[in-house]
């Protein structure tokens, strides 16, 4: 008999979804490569209430305990739009950690292929979220480098753990890592100056919230959803979406570090959307507010920092491949150098992406991170 327990989490129950978004950042305390997420974040992602993508998802939140103490936590979704545009029949897992310990791994993760078999879904591919803004694929190298705010850090015996239980590999991503260079790479302005006249492009910028939301922050949402349409698992955000990241996402940004690509239309051709890393202050921290979270995060936002994460790069499809990104980055490295910015992170790139990844061919750069989603019939 096993000593495990397996009990499922009320979702209308904020105090129990606390419990499984604390369980990570207890599980990896004292880690110097992992990065919490905001506990209120993920309360309010893993709410019906309050996150929209629940219009088109259903999810189920397991907890596994032995002798009355947490072990693992795992999330069952099934995007009911992804799967119907697919037509495709999977269950998507995610918000996944455990002790290393394979009672417990198994455990979670039958109960998450119980609960998809029961709504009749065939496969079971993760770790994904409900959205692509959501944290998505199991770290399988850099177990030894500073994790990011958007991305998953795990221990090197997760996909250990999956590969035992019959998992294999769907889809990989590589991240890298750039030296933020003394000046504009001379090819890159070079190609930057032949766009701009070409296409009769330029770079836009604000100092006002209200404004950038008012006049791009629904285009800003829509040209995601037509730049990344058709990448793996991708969920197009719908309009009631868009107003939810639009009022959550929009407040956070240091306008410097955006930069608008329009057309002689003033219609939007790109984006670039910057942060200054929040890791560390998120380490200190422990992904709390309060008491004192706050002045961290405060001085992460505000405060002098050697490294910037490249949290979005999006350009409209016709004008994908075509230098609009030598643009945006002839446009924020000098921002980068003004606030001496040593490093920039990429994003998660799909590894088949060799167009985009191209790039940082301009700049010193390494990858240092691979991460990958796993898939099992079921």
């Amino acid at each position: 008999m096993t000593s495990v327990e397996i009990r499922q989490i009320d979702p209308a129950d904020k105090r129990g979804l606390k419990a499984f978004t604390e369980f990570q950042i207890n599980l990896y305390d004292g880690n110097p490569y992992y990065v919490p997420p905001l506990v209120s974040d993920d309360v309010r992602t893993l709410s019906p209430s309050e996150n929209p993508a629940f219009d088109f998802c259903e999810a189920a939140y397991f907890m596994a305990f032995r002798q009355g103490k947490p072990v693992g936590r795992i999330a069952g979704i099934i995007n009911h739009q992804v799967n119907a545009d697919n037509k495709k029949h999977n269950a998507r897992f995610g918000f996944v950690d455990f002790i290393d310990d394979p009672e417990v791994s198994e455990a979670l993760f039958k109960a998450v292929a119980d609960w998809a078999r029961a709504r009749g879904m065939k496969r079971l591919i993760g770790p994904l979220g409900f959205t692509d803004l959501d944290h998505e694929g199991m770290l399988v190298e850099g177990f030894e480098e500073l994790s990011t705010m958007a991305t998953i850090y795990n221990y090197p015996y997760y996909p250990v753990h999956l590969k035992r239980l019959g998992f294999h590999k769907e889809s990989d991503w590589v991240e890298f890592v750039m030296d933020v260079p003394d000046a504009i790479p001379e090819k890159y302005a070079r190609i930057a100056d032949i766009v701009r006249k070409k296409f009769g492009l330029r770079t836009i910028h604000y100092t006002s919230r209200k404004r950038i939301k008012t006049e791009y922050g629904r285009a800003l949402f829509h040209l995601i959803n037509d730049a990344y349409d058709g990448l793996y698992e991708y969920s197009r955000l719908s309009e009631k979406q868009i107003d939810y990241y639009i009022s959550l996402y929009l407040n956070l940004l240091n306008l410097e570090l955006v930069s608008l690509v329009v057309d002689s239309s003033d219609c939007l051709v790109g984006v670039g959307i910057s942060m200054p890393s929040m890791s560390r202050a998120l380490q200190k921290s422990r992904g709390k507010m309060l008491p004192f979270g706050w002045v961290h995060l405060l001085k992460g936002l505000k405060g002098k920092n050697d490294r910037v994460d490249l949290m979005l790069v999006a350009v409209k499809p016709e004008y994908q491949n075509k230098g609009v990104n030598a643009l945006l980055f002839t446009d924020l490295i000098p921002k980068y150098i003004r606030y001496g910015y040593k490093w920039a992170e990429s994003n998660p790139e799909m590894e088949t992406n060799e167009k985009v990844q191209s790039q940082w061919s301009y700049f010193k750069h390494r990858q240092h991170r691979r991460r990958r989603s796993f898939a099992k019939e079921i």
